[in-house]
């Protein structure tokens, strides 16, 4: 039963409820200054706690609708707390596209989110800013990043963009690359090292090991830009690079092995390094395209063909894919890190290294 009362003898002191809820836990709820007013509340709270105990009301069912109706704002922030053991810039990339449709439209509470609105805001952008078929899915992947998090956190039963297809990227190629051939990778090494000047503050010789990094293994801006000696063992057998998963682009750590010539170019280049410190500082700032596109127009090689252009991510790990397939690897082991690495390592020729 419940109790009422006041805590001091002021005339406009509001009364004071004490029940016991549907878990068996007393709670203590400020009433009205007025005695009957008090009253009704007490016993509306009673009845919502015997039917709450009873089952007859859904406690889950009532939690949903409170978070729905709870701020939008509110969840992001919550959302954007728990992708802090990402990279920076995921966590910027990501809570833009999803702070956009949230904007776009005008979602208030999560109970507003709507296929059909959030899928017309994305047509809208592909018409007003011409984005692509890629571009739209990065969008797409972002919502429902949020929203399975949601669901996840109890903060909604269904993602309500279940069912949304993705845009097919096949037939809308923005940016065409094209592979290097061993050759060409071999001339814009050169091309950095004669070069005698700095680009995007790296010189020759920093740019042209770069270059040989990412086209001997495959790795990405981001993850060559987060290697320190500490990330090779070059003592193992094979000798390995390890990229965190703080780095990698799939979150997970991969352990790659090293081919031979670059083991021997490594022990050169880790020496008077510190075991912490990055290869290449700030890399992953830099405009690489800018780099490349420089050092290839040193080598005589057009930077743009027919056939597509050649910045930094096609002359590094595109053109290594490309290599693992010219030499026999199966498309499962060219996506996966250093597993198609033995098909090519007799094949390779670093002759000007």
């Amino acid at each position: 039963m419940a109790s009422l009362f006041k805590r001091t003898k002021r005339k406009n002191e509001p009364y004071t409820i004490q029940y016991t809820d549907h878990r068996g836990r007393r709670r203590t709820v400020q009433g009205f200054t007025d005695k009957g007013l008090t009253e009704q509340l007490a016993a509306k709270l009673e009845t919502e706690a015997r039917l709450r105990h009873t089952g007859l009301v859904d406690v889950d069912q009532e939690r949903f609708v409170e978070q729905k109706l709870l701020p939008i704002a509110d969840h992001l922030a919550a959302f954007e707390e728990s992708l802090t053991d990402n990279t920076p810039k995921h966590v910027q990339l990501t809570m833009g596209r999803v702070r956009r449709i949230v904007a776009g439209c005008d979602t208030e509470k999560l109970a507003d989110i709507d296929a059909e609105a959030v899928q017309s805001f994305l047509r809208s952008l592909r018409k007003t800013e011409n984005i692509g078929h890629r571009t739209y899915n990065h969008y797409l992947q972002a919502a429902d990043a949020f929203l399975n998090w949601c669901v996840a956190t109890k903060r909604l039963l269904v993602n309500p963009l279940i069912g949304i297809a993705r845009l097919n990227t096949e037939v809308d190629v923005r940016r065409k690359r094209r592979a290097l051939t061993a050759d060409e990778v071999s001339k814009l090494v050169s091309a950095a090292r004669q070069s005698g000047v700095r680009v995007q503050r790296f010189t020759g010789e920093q740019r042209a090991r770069i270059y040989l990094l990412s086209y001997m293994t495959g790795l990405r801006k981001g993850e060559i830009a987060s290697l320190t000696p500490r990330s090779f063992n070059l003592n193992a057998a094979p000798p390995t690079l390890t990229v965190e998963a703080i780095a990698s682009k799939h979150r997970r750590k991969d352990v790659l092995p090293l081919h031979p010539d670059l083991v021997v170019m490594l022990r050169d280049w880790l020496e008077g390094i510190g075991p912490s410190e990055k290869l290449f500082p700030k890399l992953d700032r830099r405009k690489t395209w800018f780099m490349v596109q420089k050092d290839l127009e040193r080598a005589g090689i057009p930077y743009e063909t027919e056939g597509g252009v050649a910045d930094f991510h096609a002359a590094g790990r595109h053109t290594h894919i490309t290599e693992l397939f010219r030499n026999g690897a199966t498309l499962t082991e060219a996506k996966e890190p250093g597993s198609g690495w033995d098909c090519a390592q007799q094949e390779w020729s670093l002759r000007d290294r």
